[in-house]
């Protein structure tokens, strides 16, 4: 317990999230509570397009500088026109030219996107591997969100954190249960691992636990077969929560284990619907929940888990490395400047 009461010395790095207003709120909030942010820009109907989400964060950076960072990606509209792999390179490209950290993968692919014959195009595809191999040359970091929580596959009843049950409820067009000509959970995992398999030299971090979120034995599984894969905590740390209420000791040994490949995020979205006062304290909220089941034994609640359950009491030296030093390294947070230096203009791909 002795770690709770030192938040405010511990620099941190909230790295999975979305700065989509053109405020200072969320990072008025970050500097009062020692934090960086990771913004992911995200190809998403709901939110401004990428390029409007990505002058947001250079608007940001102006008067904050690198406390705000962020990860690029890329639509896939005009996927199946032949021009569709140049320009999208050349996007990237612009975008690690503007100081992006790394590239996004969204589950759109597996989700949306189909080529002529009207068939989903999987992340797996053999017309993505081109790109797979512009990102390994180049050293390219990528985020991937690929598939949904194993929730999305189930009825709403039967969920099994309520964060789940209200996200599938707001957005029934990604709740697969009701759309059973899709692929199945299975198959979306076992395209991204054939993406890992067939390119074991990308630099890779499976968003929200690698949509492993229901159980901690299948994240271990794929950390120990994907050496250069990390996964981050976005929206799935209820998750560790729930697992925690019927094996308390796995929960807390995965974490020990694997310190050195979690990455702390929120998934904390600014879209504008709260005043700056309602937004800081939102996210000062989830941080210091998050904060007390990392630092304590106490047993605690949290609006997405329906029992109270205890804290995971890691030590300082665990809690360095998930709330900073894995971001700050896995994305090479010290060298984002020249991140877009190491890409070789001429490499083909």
């Amino acid at each position: 317990m002795k770690n709770h009461h030192r938040y405010p010395e511990l620099e941190k790095v909230d790295a999975h999230m979305h700065y989509n207003t053109n405020r200072s709120a969320l990072l008025d909030a970050a500097q009062e509570d020692n934090f960086r942010f990771v913004s992911i820009n995200t190809d998403i109907y709901f939110f401004p397009s990428i390029k409007e989400q990505e002058h947001i964060v250079l608007n940001q950076q102006k008067k904050f500088g690198h406390r705000l960072d962020f990860i690029c990606s890329f639509p896939v509209t005009g996927f199946n026109d032949k021009h569709w792999l140049d320009k999208t390179i050349a996007t990237i490209k612009a975008s690690l030219n503007n100081g992006a950290v790394a590239v996004k993968i969204w589950k759109n692919i597996g989700m949306e996107l189909r080529d002529k014959s009207g068939k989903l195009v999987m992340i797996d595809d053999i017309r993505l591997e081109p790109l797979f191999n512009f990102f390994v040359n180049n050293n390219i970091r990528i985020t991937g969100h690929l598939g949904e929580p194993r929730n999305c596959w189930i009825p709403l009843e039967n969920m099994t954190v309520d964060q789940d049950k209200k996200y599938f409820a707001q957005h029934p067009e990604y709740h697969m249960f009701l759309h059973p000509e899709f692929p199945s959970y299975e198959q979306q995992i076992e395209a991204r691992d054939n993406v890992l398999k067939k390119f074991p030299g990308l630099i890779f971090c499976g968003a929200h636990f690698a949509s492993l979120e229901w159980n901690v034995d299948e994240i271990a599984k794929r950390l120990n077969m994907f050496p250069n894969m990390m996964v981050d905590t976005a929206e799935r740390i209820c998750h560790l929560q729930y697992q925690s209420l019927f094996d308390y000791d796995k929960v807390r040994n995965f974490v020990l284990k694997y310190q050195d490949r979690i990455i702390y995020g929120t998934d904390v979205i600014d879209n504008g619907t709260m005043t700056d006062d309602n937004l800081k304290e939102h996210i000062k909220n989830i941080w210091q929940r998050h904060w007390k089941y990392f630092t304590t034994d106490e047993m605690q609640i949290s609006p997405k888990v329906h029992k109270a359950f205890k804290g995971l009491n890691l030590p300082w030296e665990v809690l360095e490395k998930i709330y900073f030093k894995n971001a700050q390294n896995f994305y090479r947070l010290e060298k984002i400047n020249r991140m877009a230096e190491n890409i070789i203009p001429d490499k083909k791909y």
